[in-house]
């Protein structure tokens, strides 16, 4: 039995110095979450370096960038029940340790199926324990208040971690090839491992403190045995109902058209109307920055609105920015094109509190492990439209097409989103 000890006022919730530890646990996982988020767009500045010296067909690299999606998604349900049993930390650590061998590994490829399995498998392996999953966690874990607020800034690092990378990636494979960038981000994930592994704790009660905003402390839940076999049941269970089939299918939608075609797709389609590749990488990091504002303002927005409301607004202007992409392209960066970057940016990633805020509504302790599921249906969208994308652009010449499909998508998730019932907060 959890047992309950008042440790702060009501009238001053999270005031006692001791919560401040929820702010470094959240730069900590912020930290990973960025760091892991770099290795997202990489293989769209692979594509044509990897086609030019190996002559490898741009779907075969593309497929490396699916397989790494579906992984991604597939791992985050597992990895939030191994997170229960044997702790943020350890999982954490080791998913960065797992990136960086990827990562290396990588750099001595000779082969497509090596890239598949580099990239592909390892990379998405650990790269998916560091998903929204992981920050719906940190947040149910250290936070009463301000979760909103805190899960909309950590669902925005991954994108920081296009910011952050993104152009020098760009500007170092133009001059010194692609190897070169692959190792550096190796060497980052052995850092912010160790960063991990000094820093992080799996639950308020490791540093005797009530998690932050909360009016007691609460003791830290024993291991959970069975991590797999709960995943499993969490997801019969969830399947049952139609808000998991409505948010899932909400989500492959969100994959297929946020990092599912901009991640791999974004620096060719760039470069098919004479953009430079640096430029074009500029750009995605533009619509990075953006993401990042846009999620953690989705997160405000998601404590005071209703979350329905927001992801069909949401979808809906998503729609209408891929519409207009095709319009906006261009050998140069046009005010138009900023434009773009900057709305479509804003929607990117808002779609993200709200789906988590309705998981953990409908279905209580279990919401980590659904919006995991949730997760993964989101990477299967996005796996498809990354090689489905490619293949398109071989077979017809050009992403147009591809751009008025995902817009259609955006309206169907839009007219979607009212009709998910959740009991009211």
């Amino acid at each position: 039995m959890v047992q309950h000890v008042q440790t702060s006022s009501p009238s001053q919730p999270g005031a006692r110095p001791g919560t401040r530890r929820a702010w470094i646990v959240a730069a900590v996982a912020g930290a990973a979450i960025v760091a892991a988020g770099a290795f997202t767009t990489v293989p769209g500045l692979l594509i044509s370096p990897l086609h030019q010296q190996y002559a490898w067909d741009r779907g075969q690299i593309a497929l490396a960038a699916s397989v790494n999606m579906i992984f991604f998604g597939f791992t985050a349900p597992f990895a939030a029940a191994l997170m229960e049993r044997a702790g943020l930390r350890r999982v954490a650590a080791g998913a960065m340790l797992l990136i960086a061998a990827g990562a290396l590994l990588t750099s001595v490829m000779t082969a497509p199926w090596q890239l598949v399995v580099y990239w592909g498998v390892l990379i998405g392996l650990g790269s998916g324990c560091l998903t929204m999953t992981f920050a719906a966690m940190v947040t149910g874990r250290w936070f009463v208040r301000r979760r909103g607020l805190v899960t909309g800034v950590l669902s925005a690092s991954s994108h920081l971690g296009q910011l952050v990378f993104l152009p020098l990636l760009a500007w170092s494979v133009d001059r010194f090839g692609w190897r070169p960038p692959v190792v550096t981000l190796a060497l980052a994930a052995l850092a912010v491992s160790a960063v991990v592994a000094l820093l992080l704790r799996d639950h308020p009660a490791d540093v005797g403190a009530p998690p932050y905003g909360g009016e007691r402390f609460v003791a830290k839940p024993a291991p959970v045995p069975g991590a797999a076999r709960r995943t499993v049941t969490v997801l019969v269970d969830a399947a049952r109902t139609g808000t998991f089939w409505l948010l899932a299918g909400m989500f492959v939608i969100c994959g297929a058209t946020t990092n599912g075609i901009m991640w791999s797709n974004w620096v060719p389609a760039a470069h098919d109307h004479g953009m430079h590749a640096t430029a074009a990488a500029s750009m995605l990091s533009l619509i990075g920055v953006f993401s990042a504002l846009g999620a953690a303002g989705s997160g405000w927005l998601t404590d005071r609105f209703d979350p329905r409301h927001l992801l069909a607004c949401f979808f809906a202007v998503r729609a209408l920015t891929l519409l207009a992409l095709p319009m906006v392209l261009s050998a140069t960066v046009q005010p138009s094109l900023v434009g773009f970057a900057v709305v479509y940016g804003l929607v990117d990633v808002a779609t993200v509190p709200p789906v988590i805020a309705l998981a953990q509504r409908r279905y209580g302790d279990d919401g980590p492990i659904v919006f995991g599921w949730a997760n993964s249906a989101h990477q299967l969208g996005a796996g498809a439209a990354a090689f489905l994308g490619a293949s398109a652009r071989d077979l017809l010449g050009t992403y147009d097409a591809v751009w008025a499909v995902l817009s259609v998508a955006c309206v169907v998730a839009a007219l979607t989103a009212p009709a998910v019932r959740v009991p009211r907060s």
